[in-house]
């Protein structure tokens, strides 16, 4: 569960908690937040401090009256040794302070699922010919050398390889990728996948990002 009153905030956390395989859960204000606890079971609480009608402190506290074993990391702004401290004391196991990097809460909530014996979700990773994409962590490699991708470049790619060996239409990538009607005078997919062409088959072999004249592209150990 996901207690956080930053609307924007909580729905990033949760959406990348749900790539990365777990459901999410998230109240706005620690008297939800509260009453979400009584009426479910969760595996581990991400705990704001500076919420609306109860506090992150109050709530932690209330948590630990009635559940002494669910992880609870609080996640805020708030970095004193004396809030950690007030924190800690509350009841929580781990402190995260914004901003922060969501590969290491995803590590911090790993620790602690494992600890539980809860089945912590395998990374997604998905990979032709010595080309990998990890979409947890939103990395990619070609023959074990890092590759830099946009975030634009990288969803191309993931879609390419979701159709591994099948022919895409640019109609059919511009909606997946853009989330945009197809323009016929539009040559942003020529302009991304020459991007590609120069970080993942320039210096590679065999070349997996290929051109159908008339029809489209596709991702290919081969020609099709």
């Amino acid at each position: 569960m996901i207690v956080e009153d930053e609307l924007r905030l909580a729905e990033i956390i949760q959406k990348q908690l749900q790539e990365s395989g777990f459901k999410a859960d998230v109240a706005n204000d620690g008297y939800v937040g509260k009453r979400m606890m009584e009426n479910s079971e969760y595996d581990l609480v991400i705990l704001d401090i500076n919420l609306p009608l109860m506090n992150g402190y109050e709530l932690c506290k209330e948590i630990r009256k009635n559940n002494s074993k669910v992880p609870i990391i609080m996640l805020t702004a708030l970095g004193t040794s004396e809030n950690k401290l007030i924190g800690f004391e509350a009841g929580a196991d781990d402190y995260v302070l914004k901003p922060f990097d969501f590969r290491e809460l995803l590590a911090r909530i790993n620790v602690f699922l494992k600890r539980k014996n809860v089945i912590v979700p395998e990374s997604r990773k998905l990979s032709i010919a010595d080309f990998e994409m990890d979409l947890d962590r939103k990395t990619a490699t070609r023959a074990g050398q890092k590759i830099d991708l946009t975030s634009k470049e990288f969803a191309l790619m993931e879609t390419f390889l979701l159709n591994k060996n099948k022919l895409l239409s640019r109609e059919f990538i511009i909606e997946k990728v853009w989330d945009l009607d197809f323009e016929t005078g539009t040559n942003i997919i020529d302009v991304y996948v020459n991007y590609l062409r120069k970080k993942i088959d320039k210096n590679f072999e065999p070349k997996i990002i290929h051109t159908k004249f008339g029809f489209g592209f596709y991702c290919s150990e081969k020609e099709l």
